[in-house]
């Protein structure tokens, strides 16, 4: 699939909706990520458009979220924060109540539903909206800077359409509402790699929860230990993914692309480069299947747009050796603090940072195949 046809998902209106400026999350993040890729003549192209997307109606959100939980957070938008609405998380310090709170959550869940009909209609393999990903929010709970559950809404999407859904989620932060939603399903397969919970919000995904009843073993969780390096997370990658991939041969994947998993990010502990998320998208390419991208996490915003337009440039096929950025740096990057193009440079790794990362992953990864390779039939290499 090197001739990729990719379609970046960008609504004007998102250039007027944004969380409160004290927020960590930026909702800038997509909007730079599209004038990096104009700047690099990535977009605007038969081969790589954009389109654009509406908010979701009601009846579209409450596939997911209850109706009184909508009705809450509409209140609360207009600046009406009830009793029943502290209870549902709103106002919390991951959830700030905002005017725009409602609409640009809406507006997400909108885009990423663009995304889903654009592969379902093959009108592109890829698509990316890069304003969704919001993986934390409940039927009606609001956490972790999510209200509204965009991936749930597009893999339920998907799922109802009759495709086998592959959601793989690499955020730094456990994928716990979309696990939450198909934890009893076997049409859509949750497979989240993050740091652990024993020291990152949400606080759980561990090794033993891999789904109940008909969802037995399509529920997938990998804990990173802190300081997790670029060569342990794609060795731990590479076990568990590619023999999950072709058991449950999917139809499509949709890929939670958080870029908070890059050392730096200030509310995370991982040390990885954007260099994992070129060979991650690789990975993805060989399976040759439709893809939808959402965006997620990412709290330097530097970091994540860079990380977020190499992956896209990684789609197209270009060819990483000829990288268009490399040498620009300064403004045409928008950034002064590596002019190397938009691939980080390697890091290297110490001794004590492997004692403190390798054995502990290694324990996690075992423990997550006995449990789940053998309820697909996978051998287990001893």
């Amino acid at each position: 699939m090197s001739e990729n046809r990719l379609a970046f998902i960008y609504p004007p209106l998102a250039e007027q909706l944004s969380y409160p400026a004290d927020c960590p999350f930026k909702t800038e993040r997509a909007g730079l990520t599209r004038q990096r890729l104009l700047s690099l003549g990535l977009l605007g192209n038969n081969r790589q458009f954009e389109v654009p997307a509406e908010p979701a109606p009601r009846d579209a959100l409450e596939k997911f979220h209850t109706a009184r939980y909508l009705d809450e957070l509409q209140r609360a938008a207009k600046g009406d924060l009830t009793p029943l609405g502290l209870q549902m998380g709103l106002g919390g310090p991951d959830t700030p109540v905002f005017p725009a709170m409602y609409e640009y959550s809406a507006l997400a869940c909108g885009a990423s539903l663009k995304g889903a009909e654009l592969l379902l209609d093959g009108a592109a393999d890829v698509a990316f909206n890069l304003l969704g990903g919001f993986h934390h929010a409940m039927p009606e709970f609001a956490a972790g800077f999510c209200y509204l559950n965009d991936a749930v809404l597009a893999c339920d999407f998907l799922a109802n359409a009759g495709k086998r859904v592959f959601y793989l989620d690499i955020d730094a932060h456990h994928a716990d509402g979309v696990q939450f939603a198909f934890y009893r399903r076997n049409d859509v397969m949750t497979v989240s790699f993050h740091e652990s919970g024993k020291t990152l919000f949400p606080w759980g995904g561990f090794e033993d929860e891999i789904g109940e009843g008909a969802g037995l073993g399509y529920n997938v969780n990998l804990s990173l230990p802190p300081g997790t390096f670029d060569a342990a997370y794609l060795a731990a990658f590479d076990q568990l993914v590619p023999p999950l991939v072709q058991a449950f041969k999917p139809d499509l994947f949709v890929l939670e692309l958080g870029m908070d998993t890059l050392a730096g990010d200030p509310l995370t502990h991982l040390n990885l480069t954007n260099n994992v998320h070129v060979e991650i998208v690789k990975r993805m390419q060989s399976f040759e299947k439709p893809v939808l991208v959402l965006g997620g996490g990412g709290y330097n915003v530097e970091n994540t747009v860079r990380g977020w337009a190499l992956a896209w440039l990684t789609f197209s096929g270009a060819d990483q050796e000829h990288d268009p950025s490399a040498g620009f740096g300064g403004i045409m990057l928008g950034s002064t603090e590596w002019t190397g193009g938009l691939r980080d440079p390697q890091k290297p790794v110490s001794e004590p940072q492997r004692r403190a990362v390798e054995p502990e992953l290694r324990v996690n990864l075992r423990a997550v195949i006995e449990r789940v390779f053998p309820l697909h039939g996978i051998g287990i290499q001893t």
